[in-house]
């Protein structure tokens, strides 16, 4: 075999390892996250799958350990809610009828198990006027 077939048949190889590890690396991570209704709507398909779920803790429902290593709250999304349950660090500004997202699986009986709270804050995406950003 010649040199060159050999350059030819390495690059080949690395090429299409490199496809096929991009492809694993996106497949998981198509969509950044669910929002609640779509989850609870489709539970059963996302039973043990790893995702993402975005919604509001709901008021009157948080409940932090004392040492804010666990806790759990109502996620609710426009129409239904999902019970969640996270331990793990969380994030100091925690706080009822706030966005948040959560990573973590829905167990079978539509609990989701999360280990990471993403708190999402609105005025980030505010313009000095108060009125919401929208990237236009």
């Amino acid at each position: 075999m010649s040199p060159i077939s050999k350059l030819a048949v390495a690059a080949a190889i690395m090429a299409g390892s490199t496809a096929y590890l991009a492809y694993l690396g996106a497949s998981t991570s198509w969509r950044y996250y669910l929002l609640v209704d779509e989850c609870v709507h489709s539970r059963d398909k996302f039973i043990g799958q790893r995702l993402r779920v975005s919604g509001r803790v709901a008021r009157q429902s948080l409940a932090l350990s004392t040492d804010r290593s666990v806790v759990s709250f109502v996620l609710r999304g426009q129409q239904s809610a999902i019970s969640v349950s996270c331990k793990g660090p969380l994030p100091d500004n925690l706080a009822e009828d706030m966005d948040v997202v959560v990573e973590g699986t829905v167990d079978e009986h539509g609990l989701l198990r999360g280990d990471k709270v993403l708190t999402r804050c609105a005025s980030k995406y505010e313009t000095r006027d108060g009125s919401l950003a929208t990237g236009r």
